[in-house]
């Protein structure tokens, strides 16, 4: 294949499943909005199955359904028939996914279910199939035709099993009032989590907290800020309170301004308004400060007095950025 085809074969496959995901929007009906309403109601679990390609449909949505407040659990198909049906409690709701509706564990598995006398929500690529017809609420996921250019492989159809799964999440975390300290409770690892939860307070550490005196020489201010090597010392008071900052760029400008430099204090080249955050604001908020005002560290204050300073580098350092 040359390059012109491959590039024709691969925005087919695209436009083939964003025209089908756009016309999910159709199918998202009173049955869809049943189906959210009983899953806010549910006292246990939501139980998500599947058989093939469906079932790792299903472990995503279980995935997400997990980390947005709707304790979930995935169940094969295949399995349950052979004793996961344990699994499911009197108090849960059944999801099974199928894109034909009559594959054999599917049809051995829903009799099962409904025995059991949960209710039991179908999302179907067919909407004359068994799965369609047996289950008490239904989620049409029917697509004109799959990527695969044999209309074979699930492919169109998986996605839109995955967009209606996600669909279905995000009605529950808007009608449960998820936000994102919700989010970040369940999302303690990583990157993400760290933007979530991660505090001032948590970068700053307490023997790199460089800081000098209005009157102290320029010799020993330029040596604490490079003892530190925050690139930068705050300007204190007796009761440590924050005057100002002196910064690598303020050694700069005083190399340029003055020639002799033997009788400068910090007084004479620091700044005096310094930007300051407090120590219990999330450090993602230190990022957005720093960026906003073009500049690589804050001076942190706990309860109005000097705390610290962080940089750059400690955001860097954690993943927040």
């Amino acid at each position: 294949m040359n390059k012109d085809i491959i590039i024709q074969s691969a925005r087919r496959s695209i436009e083939l499943q964003a025209a089908s995901i756009a016309a999910l929007s159709a199918f998202i009906d009173e049955s869809f909005a049943k189906a959210v309403q009983v899953l806010i109601s549910c006292k246990g679990r939501v139980v998500i199955g599947g058989i093939g390609k469906s079932a790792i449909v299903a472990q995503k949505i279980v995935a997400t359904m997990n980390s947005t407040g709707t304790p979930a659990l995935f169940m094969h198909a295949a399995d349950a028939i052979h004793g996961d049906l344990g699994m499911i409690q009197e108090s849960d709701v059944v999801l099974l996914i199928s894109k034909s509706g009559d594959s054999p564990e599917i049809k051995v598995l829903l009799p099962l279910v409904k025995n059991f006398g949960n209710i039991l929500i179908g999302m179907v690529g067919n909407m004359q199939s068994y799965l369609a017809q047996h289950s008490d609420i239904v989620l049409n996921t029917s697509i004109i035709q799959e990527a695969c250019p044999n209309n074979l492989a699930p492919t169109t159809s998986t996605t839109a099993q995955m967009v209606m799964g996600d669909a279905l999440a995000v009605c529950l975390m808007e009608t449960k009032g998820f936000n994102s300290d919700d989010f970040a409770k369940f999302h303690p690892g990583g990157a993400l989590g760290k933007k979530l939860y991660l505090r001032v307070n948590d970068l700053v550490l307490p023997s790199e907290n460089p800081f000098v005196k209005t009157d102290t020489p320029i010799k020993l201010v330029i040596m604490e800020i490079t003892k530190k090597r925050l690139g930068a010392a705050a300007v204190v008071d007796e009761e440590n309170n924050v005057i100002g900052i002196v910064t690598d760029g303020d050694v700069r400008r005083m190399l340029e301004k003055y020639d002799m430099l033997t009788t400068l204090t910090a007084a004479d080249i620091m700044s005096n308004t310094p930007k300051i955050i407090e120590a219990e604001e999330l450090a993602m908020e230190a990022f957005e400060k720093m960026k906003s005002n073009n500049i690589s560290q804050l001076i942190v204050t706990k309860n109005n007095k000097y705390a610290g300073i962080i940089h750059l580098h400690d955001l860097v350092r954690e993943g927040i950025i």
